[in-house]
């Protein structure tokens, strides 16, 4: 039998091989392998709990390595890998040898009494050793489930060190309680089937048939659930727009397992698994306070943590006030938009976390919110609204699908009328789970994610179209990316009407969210 731990680093992480010699000699504990403190003062719980659980500790001297010797290892989660290398060792050494011969992943943190506690990385650390061959791991009661997440995999619960040693020696007992090798496929409680895809449940704060007027947003938000789309609203304060926005995670579709087993282990990593919710279906909606720092957004620290775009993978970054953001952190999302995935480096190492998320932004017209407004003064000089909008540089907002200028409905007289299939959350989720099980079944990802040849594969146009394309280059000046997204939000217009081709009045309003604050200043 060989015992292995997890180290997490990063994304990856990597296996921790745990060994044990007894010896002759005085009695005493030592580790090897670059352990930090946490992991040198595992010694002294492991010690106690062993004894406070019945067990004889060895009269001998206890060498435990740690390899591979140049990984530093840190954190409890040692606690209980060591304390059974020394157990099984101790036991074989006085003729007890009937442990299981197969590799072994063990985590956890020991308490004194000998009590096991949770511990951060489980399914990441499951994962791993699944990877790797591994197939039995024993963990933390508390983290269970999400280990059984991981299909195939054969996870032990135990809640003393007790249970975890006996389980050493007979892991049959998984069958008897009923313990598969699959994943359970977990769906949030409540959740609803539509035409064959899983929203969230639809409780009070996602629902839109309290929402007066504003058709174009709605209308928009639901563009951008169903095809991913990235978004920018631009309105006076109290308009609505981040009232609308916050509603967004009603309409965004459950993730498939594949999709929720990346999104589990970057949240495991970062310790925001709860033991109700084993696997994320539910897509993350992250809201960045606007003090946020480049290493908060993009993730770092000694350990390169997850930063708020991974942990909005597969999922929503809401930028809320996007302008009082630094520049920096603005400008750092454009290489993240487009490559989906972030690299991380810390004293000669590096990992790469992925972060395919998608970015809906809610902006003022101007530092004083009044710009545009009919009958509130601004009191912003030209210049200062040029410096509000500089912190958006080209680039970035050329990824951003989706303009849309939310007209105040105090100051104007727009009609409320619903539009028909937006008057209620239901209404409007018919027509993303038309255009998210038609892209899953065409090309299986988000059309806001399509590549320049799946374009040109699923986005051909009629030369009416074409014509209508072209003229609005000439008119508006839109660069190959604005082209590339008109055509994608047109595709996915054209999906939530179940239309098999891209027709004219599906790219012109492609083309009309498009041009909406072309220079991000409101046309009056």
């Amino acid at each position: 039998m060989q015992i292995y731990s997890f180290s997490p680093f990063g994304y990856e992480g990597a296996l921790v091989t745990v060994e044990v010699d007894l010896r002759r000699g005085i009695p005493a504990v030592d580790i090897v392998g670059l352990a930090d403190g946490a992991v040198k003062e595992s010694k002294e719980r492991m010690q106690a709990a062993i004894r406070n659980s019945g067990f004889d500790f060895p009269p001998e001297r206890v060498l435990i390595s740690l390899s591979p010797a140049d990984l530093k290892k840190e954190g409890a989660g040692f606690d209980l890998p060591i304390a059974l290398g020394v157990l099984s060792g101790f036991a074989e050494a006085t003729g007890d040898s009937g442990f299981i011969s197969e590799p072994i992943l063990v985590m956890g943190e020991l308490e004194l009494s000998g009590r096991v506690r949770a511990v951060k990385g489980v399914h990441a650390a499951v994962s791993t050793a699944a990877g790797c061959g591994i197939m039995r791991c024993i963990v933390p009661a508390q983290n269970a489930e999400e280990a059984r997440e991981v299909s195939g995999v054969q996870v032990y619960g135990a809640d003393t060190l007790e249970n975890a040693f006996r389980a050493l020696k007979d892991f049959s007992f998984y069958e008897k309680l009923g313990f598969g090798l699959d994943s359970t496929g977990y769906l949030p409680e409540g959740s609803e089937e539509i035409e064959g895809v899983w929203f969230p449940k639809n409780v009070s704060e996602y629902e839109f048939n309290n929402m007066k007027g504003q058709l174009k947003l709605v209308r928009g938000l639901q563009i951008a659930a169903a095809g991913g789309h990235n978004l920018i609203a631009l309105g006076a304060p109290g308009c609505g727009k981040t009232m609308a926005i916050q509603k967004f995670p009603g309409l965004n579709p459950l993730l498939t397992i594949d999709e929720a087993q990346s999104v589990t282990r970057i949240w495991s990593l970062a310790g925001l698994i709860k033991p109700s919710e084993p696997l994320i279906r539910i897509p993350p909606f992250r809201i960045p306070h606007q003090t946020a720092t480049i290493e908060g957004i993009c993730g770092g620290g000694p350990n390169c943590r997850p930063g708020e775009i991974s942990l909005a993978h597969n999922g929503v970054l809401f930028l809320d006030e996007a302008a009082e953001f630094r520049s920096s952190v603005l400008q750092m999302l454009r290489v993240p938009l487009e490559s989906g995935s972030v690299t991380l480096s810390r004293a000669g190492r590096s990992t790469n976390y992925p972060a395919q998320f998608q970015l809906l932004m809610a902006v003022n017209p101007c530092p004083c919110g009044n710009f545009g407004s009919r009958t509130k003064l601004c009191l912003c000089s030209t210049k200062s609204v040029e410096q509000y909008w500089k912190k958006f540089s080209g680039p970035l907002l050329d990824r951003v699908d989706l303009r849309i200028f939310v007209e105040n409905n105090s100051e104007t007289s727009e009609s409320i009328e619903k539009r028909p299939g937006l008057e209620s959350t239901l209404d409007i989720r018919k027509g993303i789970a038309s255009a998210v099980k038609i892209q899953r079944k065409r090309q299986g990802i988000r059309n806001a994610k399509l590549s320049p040849t799946e374009v040109e594969s699923f986005c051909k146009l009629d030369n009416e179209t074409l014509s209508l394309l072209d003229a609005s280059i000439e008119r508006y000046g839109f660069s190959p990316r604005a082209v590339s997204s008109c055509m994608k939000v047109a595709r996915t217009i054209a999906d939530i009407e179940e239309s098999e081709n891209i027709q004219s009045i599906h790219m012109k309003e492609a083309i009309e969210y498009r041009k909406q604050c072309n220079n991000m200043i409101p046309e009056l």
